[in-house]
Order: structure tokens, then C-alpha cells, then sequence
């Protein structure tokens, strides 16, 4: 029997209708004829999800007794005995109660599999394991509940299921998801609109990279080494010189030409110690192409040429963008450049895109750390020049100019020498002069053709060009392993130099620190370790690259910081003089950790301090404003009640006055804390309608004495596309709060003008006024500036209509009025065109 399919649905959030989806997949397979069965669905009260069972066959869950407790989960032997051809299983990444046949659901689910059985599941982008930290970074919350991504990545089937933030959280507040006593804490918490951007972006990268790697082994098992345009990937070749900005920027144009392009921007580095480029250089080239959209890649590689096209080749590339050449025109007649390499090695699969710049042919003036060094091609062309040179010149002066001197002859075999020290160092240098010297003794120095010398003064002359041609290898050498060490220094200067530059910035970017130490040494992975005391184990604090180790004695490279803190390094092993280098950025990665955990903490505090603001204010509500009308109503209505007294008709109504009195401003005060909660979780949606001004304001004066507010708001004004109820909630908590303000016996003004595609309500009083530095503080939550009136309220009237003003498009702000007063300042836009559309809303909606 052959292992069954699995299909998952993948939820970039909760409440997505990844179960919704689910089940539709299985009355579509049932409707083929198709054996479905529900082994497990928790439809979490949700009627819509609920009414999708119905026509389903359901298993019955087995129930477990765990501490005093019955709990259901899925049962699996029914399930295998049942053996339909198609299972559907909710919620993947479950943890069974204790005593079940399994720890976790997915390894219920691979039973299923190897008993021959198709099985379609759900699981949310956060419950992948490899996405933990970074969901917790997110949402604040950590995810106890996880799947391994490879369980995931081995699914036959990964269908998204995607919604927008706006639509989930418009789903949230019609109930959908959660209850509605639930409601205001989910979208002020986990779903906020931040929130669940960064989710759907995490679930729509790990999709399309899963879709990456369904393409890669699909080339890989039928050997398609050609380049298939499914999009255009556009690598470029940098080298950290100062051009690679016009690359990058050229790349970015060309992959706006299409959609979908992807930009991939790829550094080169040898692999003996440290890069060639300046570190500086390539994070800000690193930071361009982040910005651009792009991607940034390490990759170590001698053959500059072919790793690139490997590079371009591995990841499906369609172009390549490579700058001119920094050589020299003369030193490309002894060997091309990178990019006329890789143009012809390219093949017809590659589009290689040759872009001049401003430092083309202007030679090379990079900071390198190894260029003074002596490679493999220059030492062997040192052995070359020092050894056959000589044996050459000795046929050339034999032949042709016999009778030239000893003196000459030693003056031309001591060219060679030097000439072998300048390419090869001291070693081939060496062997040319000893070389040199015997074939002087014997072909030139007399007795002819004999290791033996009659004249002492050609004993002396030898023994001189021998002395002469050692000293000048010495000093060739010497002075090539001082440019090095300069060259070294000058890169380790310029690295000590940017870390102090990033210590006085402040920057805290822990994981990027981390990719600058392992570009800096080209090395596969850098992780940060550390741990509480000696007995406990290590716990990785950041890491990057392929496979970070979790144990410093897992890394080819181990520098201890402090006592219980390590930097780990895997790829090869650093020589002691990289080890200085390394030294600071360990010490500068422990201070950027130390940044970091003081920077969450100082924010918890600082939420903590305005949520104790908060809880003040809304105390001192509570307390006060909220209590002084439910007294006032307590008195009135136990003075009718009481018998003792007889109250006249007259007394009766002035009672049943201040009770209604007291219950209007209990529900305004209500309403303005409630319509401040919708505010800070976004629950706000306004119906934008074309509306006449004139329709709307009237209507806002209820609750003011009809002899305290004159209107002027003229017919001919244009219409604005605005919520009524919204505008008319805040036109009322601006022109009470004016009228409360306004000295007896003058009236508030409430006047309308057009200006442009705006339209202009002011609301005129000519109260104490507010200095212009108080301007802004009067819009917060619970501030009521100066002396407020007895019962002013809690100081939210401003707050929530300027919050409802900006969820229509428009803005409140406040100005001196002439003469003394503030005026504020209502600014609407005007109608444009055809009247919007009424949209979907969500039942707990404010309107």
C-alpha cells in the first residue's frame, strides 16, 4: 500500500478560513464520489464554519482523563479502521493531552500517511517552528504549539489561504472569530493591522520560497541546467568598489520592466581571511538593494567568473549585471576581466548587461587586505623567471655575445634574480642566484666548462653576486610582507573604524552586526551563544548564515565574551592575526545585545507607564464624573420613593428632570469612552456618503440650549463625502465643549466656507482660549486643559472627534480666535465625482 497525499492549507493568521476552505475541499471530493471523512475539525463556535460539517461524515473523537479532567482528541485507531481514502484533520500543530497515541497531531496525521490514507490539514504561518522568534518579535506572543517545517515542506499540496488585514480585522469585529466580548482585546493586540501585515508577508515569502524549491528540484531530478524566464531574476556582480551603486540602481530599473522581477545582488570574496572590499562599501551597497527590494548575497569563491555564473545558474537567474572593468586597458592583453569572462561563459540562457560607469578603466584603489600577498600564479611565475631566465640568457650570450665580461654577465644574471624576487619573493630569488652562480662558474668563469675557478678575484666576484642577489631578494620580500601587513591593517582600521562609527550611532541591529562578521570573514555561519550560569545549556541570542551550531565546541572558530557568552563561527579556521579583528566584533556584538534588551525593556516600562496613565484617568472617571450623575439619580429617585414626603406635580417633574439629566450625560460619558476603545483598535469603518453640511450640523445641536449657539452655514455650499453619523458625533462633542467653555450670555458660531476641494466648519467661542503650546495636547485622550467646569466631563469630546474626522478623510485642528477665544477648525473634502459605494461593514462597526 502506498503512502497517501497530504494537502495543506496554510493561514497567513487566524481567522483567515483556512477551515472554511477545508471543508469546501471536502463536499467538492465527496460531490466526485470521493470517501471523506471529518477526523477532526474544531469549529471554535463559528456558525459559518459550523453549518460546513453538515453532509460530512464526522468520526467520533476518543476521550482521555488527564488530572480530574475529560478531554476529546482525535482518534486514530477509528480512523484507521474506518480507512477512508480522504481524512480532514484541523489544526496541525496540536499538542494531545497526555496519554494520547502520539505527543503532537502532525505525527497522527503521518499514521494516516503510511497507512495509505489522503489527508487534508490546516496549520498557521506562526505555528511553523522555524518562525517562532520571529512571530514572537512580531505579535509579542509566543507560540507554544509548533510543527516542524519540514513536515510542512514534505506536503504533496500548500495551498495558501490569504485575506487582507482590513477585511480579517472587519471579520473580527462582525463576531466571526472570536466573541464579542473578546472582540476590542484581539484587534488592540495580536490582530493588529501592523500585525497581520508582517504575517501575510512572512506566509507569502515562505510560499513562494516553498514554490522556489518545488522548481529547483523539478530542474535538479531531470538535469535542466538552462535557464527557465518564469521571472526575471536579475543578478549583479559587485565588488565593493564604488560603482556597485550605479549596478545595483541599473538592476532595479530593469526588473521594474516586469512584473515580478527579483533583484539579486552577489559579493564574491576569496577564501583567505579577510575580504577584499571595504566593509563600509558593501553595508551600504548591502542597505541599497534591501531598499530596492532586492537581495543581498555572500558567496566565497577563488574563480571569480565561475562562481558567479554557478551563482546565477542556482538560483534560475535571467540577466547579470556586471560593470566595465577597473583594470587597465594593458592589463586586460595578459588577461580579461570578470566581465568579459562572464559574457563568454554565459551561454545563451544568460543575458549579461555590460554597464559603464565613472570608475571604468581607472585601475583598481580598493583598501584590500590580501593584495600585497603572494598567490599561486605569482610565485610560479617567480620560479619561472628565475630559472629559466638564467638557463636562456646562458644560451643567448654563448651564442651570440661570448667575449661580454664577467662583470656584465653577473650584472645580467643578477636581473633575473631581482626579477624573480619581485614576482615569487625571496625562495625563487634564492634558487635563481644559486642557480645563476653555477652556470656563471662554469660557463663563464675560467677554467671554461668546469664547477672550479682559477682566478680569486672570480671567487670574490661570485661570491659578491651571490651576497648582492640575496640582499636584494631579502629586501623585495621583506618590503612585500610590509605592504601586506599595511594593506591589512589599513582593512582592519577601516572595520575598527565602522564598528566605533556604529557604537556612536547606536545602532542595535543585532542580526545585521552578526552578517557583517561573517561577510567580513567569509564564513558560513556566525552565531551569538550565551547562558546563565556554567551548568546551564547554550541558547542562541542571533544568528545567520546556513546551519549556526548551538555549542561553541561545535565551531571551527570559539571567542568567549565575558564568562558565559560566546561567538561562534563555522567555515574554516581564522589565522591568529584575524582573531584581533574578530575580538571586537565579539565585544561589539555583547553591547549591541546588551542595547537591544535595554531598549524592549525601556519600551515595556514605557507601555506600562501610559497604561498606568490610563487606568488613572479612567479611575478618576469612574470615581468622579461617572459617580456624580449616579448620585445626583440615586437622590431623586429615593426622594420619590420616599412616603415621608408629598412631592407636588411640579416637584415631581424637576425630579424626573434631573434623573433624565443625569442619565444623558452617564450616556455621553459612556459613549465617549466606547468610541475612544473603537478608535485605539481600529474597529472604526465610516459609510462615506454625499452629504448637504446643512443636513447634518443642525442635528448635532440637540444636546446644547437652542439659545447658546448661532449657525451661518450658507445653501450654496458644495457637498462633502462624509459618515453623518460620525460627522454629527463629532460636530456635538466640539460645539458642547464650546458652549461649556463660552462665557454666559454669548453664543458659539458655527460657520461653513468652501476653500478649493475642501470644505471649512468652524466652531467660534470666546472662552479663555488655549495657549498655542497646549494646542496639541488638548486633542490626548483625558486631558482637559485649565480650569474645567464642574461635571466638564472626562476630557475625550476632542479626542474622538478628531478620531472620527481622520477616519473620513478629514482634519481638526485649533486656532486663536480674534479678539480671545479658540476656534476650532473642522476641515471635510469635498465631493469628487460619482458618490462612493456603500461598503461591506462589520456588525460591531461604530456608525
Amino acid at each position: 500500500m502506498g503512502r497517501g497525499k497530504f494537502r495543506i492549507y496554510l493561514g497567513s493568521a487566524p481567522g483567515v478560513g483556512k477551515t472554511y476552505a477545508m471543508l469546501s475541499e471536502g463536499h467538492r471530493r465527496v460531490e466526485r464520489g470521493t470517501d471523506v471523512v471529518v477526523a477532526f475539525v474544531e469549529h471554535h463556535n463559528r456558525p459559518r464554519t459550523e453549518v460546513m460539517l453538515h453532509g460530512l461524515e464526522q468520526i467520533s473523537r476518543g476521550e482521555l482523563e488527564y488530572r480530574g479532567s475529560t478531554f476529546t482528541e482525535m482518534d486514530v485507531d477509528a480512523i484507521l479502521a474506518r480507512h477512508p481514502a480522504v481524512a480532514l484533520v484541523d489544526e496541525l500543530a496540536h499538542t494531545n493531552v497526555p496519554g494520547s497515541r502520539n505527543t503532537k497531531r502532525w505525527q497522527d496525521v503521518e499514521e494516516l500517511l503510511r497507512a495509505g490514507i489522503d489527508v487534508v490539514s490546516t496549520v498557521n504561518i506562526q505555528h511553523l517552528e522555524s518562525l517562532g522568534d520571529v512571530v514572537e518579535t512580531i505579535t509579542g506572543v509566543r507560540q507554544r504549539e509548533t510543527v516542524p517545517d519540514e513536515v510542512v515542506r514534505r506536503a504533496d499540496q500548500i495551498e495558501l489561504v490569504d485575506m487582507s488585514p482590513q477585511a480579517l480585522r472587519r471579520r473580527m469585529a462582525h463576531g466571526n472569530i472570536y466573541k464579542s466580548d473578546k472582540v476590542d482585546a484581539a484587534l488592540s493586540n495580536y490582530f493588529r493591522p501592523g500585525n497581520l501585515t508582517a504575517l501575510r508577508e512572512l506566509a507569502l515569502l515562505w510560499v513562494a520560497d516553498r514554490v522556489d524549491e518545488y522548481l529547483r528540484e523539478y530542474r535538479g531530478e531531470h538535469n535542466i541546467r538552462a535557464t527557465w524566464q518564469a521571472r526575471e531574476r536579475i543578478v549583479v556582480g559587485i565588488t565593493g568598489g564604488p560603482e556597485g551603486r550605479t549596478l545595483i540602481r541599473r538592476a532595479a530599473r530593469l526588473a521594474e520592466k516586469g512584473s515580478g522581477g527579483e533583484v539579486l545582488a552577489v559579493y564574491i570574496a576569496r577564501s583567505d581571511g579577510l575580504t577584499a572590499a571595504s566593509p563600509k562599501e558593501l553595508a551600504v551597497q548591502r542597505t541599497l538593494v534591501e531598499d530596492l527590494g532586492g537581495s543581498f548575497h555572500h558567496v566565497i569563491g577563488d574563480n571569480v567568473p565561475d562562481a558567479l555564473l554557478e551563482f546565477a545558474r542556482g538560483c534560475n537567474a535571467t540577466q547579470i549585471v556586471l560593470g566595465v572593468s577597473r583594470r587597465r586597458s594593458w592589463q586586460s592583453v595578459f588577461r580579461p576581466g570578470v566581465s568579459a569572462a562572464v559574457a563568454r561563459e554565459s551561454g545563451p540562457d544568460l543575458d549579461v548587461h555590460i554597464v559603464t560607469h565613472d570608475e571604468a578603466a581607472k585601475g583598481r584603489r580598493l583598501p584590500v587586505a590580501h593584495g600585497a600577498r603572494l598567490g599561486r600564479s605569482r610565485i610560479i611565475r617567480g620560479w619561472l623567471v628565475g630559472v629559466t631566465g638564467p638557463a636562456l640568457l646562458t644560451v643567448l650570450l654563448n651564442q651570440l655575445v661570448p667575449d661580454l665580461g664577467l662583470a656584465n654577465d653577473m650584472l645580467l644574471f643578477l636581473t633575473f634574480t631581482v626579477a624573480a624576487a619581485l614576482l615569487g619573493g625571496l625562495l625563487p630569488a634564492l634558487a635563481s642566484a644559486a642557480f645563476g652562480s653555477l652556470l656563471l662558474n662554469y660557463f663563464f668563469t675560467p677554467p671554461l666548462h668546469e664547477f672550479t675557478i682559477s682566478d680569486p678575484k672570480n671567487i670574490v666576484a661570485i661570491a659578491i653576486f651571490v651576497g648582492v642577489a640575496v640582499s636584494v631578494a631579502s629586501v623585495v620580500d621583506l618590503a612585500a610582507r610590509r605592504t601586506h601587513q599595511a594593506a591589512r591593517l589599513r582593512a582592519e582600521s577601516e572595520i575598527l573604524s565602522f564598528l566605533a562609527g556604529s557604537i556612536l550611532r547606536g545602532e542595535t541591529a543585532l542580526d545585521a552586526l552578526l552578517e557583517r562578521v561573517r561577510e567580513t570573514f567569509a564564513m558560513e555561519s556566525v552565531a551569538l551563544l550565551e547562558r546563565g550560569t556554567d551548568v546551564d545549556p547554550w541558547t542562541c541570542a542571533g544568528s545567520t548564515g546556513r546551519n549556526p551550531v548551538t555549542r561553541p565546541e561545535d565551531a571551527d572558530v570559539d571567542t568567549p565574551i565575558g564568562e558565559n557568552m560566546s561567538l561562534a563561527l563555522t567555515g574554516r579556521v581564522l589565522p591568529a592575526e584575524d582573531r584581533r579583528v574578530l575580538g571586537a566584533f565579539a565585544a561589539q556584538a555583547a553591547v549591541v545585545l546588551d542595547r537591544q534588551r535595554l531598549v524592549d525593556e525601556a519600551g515595556e516600562a514605557r507601555r506600562l507607564v501610559e497604561g498606568h496613565q490610563i487606568r488613572t484617568a479612567l479611575l478618576a472617571a469612574v470615581s468622579h464624573d461617572l459617580r456624580t450623575p449616579l448620585a445626583g439619580i440615586k437622590v431623586a429617585v429615593t426622594s420619590l420613593r420616599s412616603t415621608d414626603v408629598d412631592w407636588s406635580g411640579e416637584d415631581r417633574a424637576e425630579l424626573l428632570e434631573g434623573i433624565e439629566d443625569g442619565a444623558d450625560r452617564l450616556d455621553h460619558l459612556i459613549g465617549n469612552l466606547l468610541d475612544m476603545s473603537r478608535l485605539q483598535t481600529g474597529t472604526v469603518v465610516p459609510i462615506i456618503r454625499v452629504t448637504d453640511l446643512d443636513e447634518v450640523v443642525p442635528m448635532a445641536l440637540a444636546g446644547v440650549p437652542d439659545d447658546s449657539v448661532a449657525l451661518d452655514i450658507p445653501e450654496t455650499l458644495p457637498m462633502v463625502s462624509v459618515d453623518r453619523g460620525l460627522l454629527e458625533r463629532a460636530v456635538a462633542n466640539i460645539v458642547e465643549n464650546a458652549v461649556k467653555y463660552n462665557p454666559v450670555g454669548q453664543t458659539v458660531l458655527v460657520s461653513a466656507s468652501a476653500l478649493a476641494e475642501r470644505l471649512e466648519l468652524r466652531v467660534v467661542d470666546r472662552g479663555p482660549g488655549v495657549p498655542d503650546e497646549a494646542k496639541g495636547r488638548i486633542f490626548e485622550p483625558f486631558q482637559r486643559y485649565g480650569d474645567a467646569p464642574a461635571g466638564a466631563g472626562v476630557g475625550l469630546g476632542l479626542a474622538v472627534a478628531r478620531g472620527f474626522l481622520e477616519a473620513m478623510n478629514g482634519t481638526l485642528a485649533a486656532e486663536d480666535t480674534p479678539g480671545g477665544g479658540l476656534t476650532m477648525v473642522i476641515t471635510l473634502p469635498v465631493r469628487q465625482g460619482t458618490p462612493p459605494s456603500r461598503p461591506d461593514l462589520p456588525t460591531g462597526a461604530t456608525t
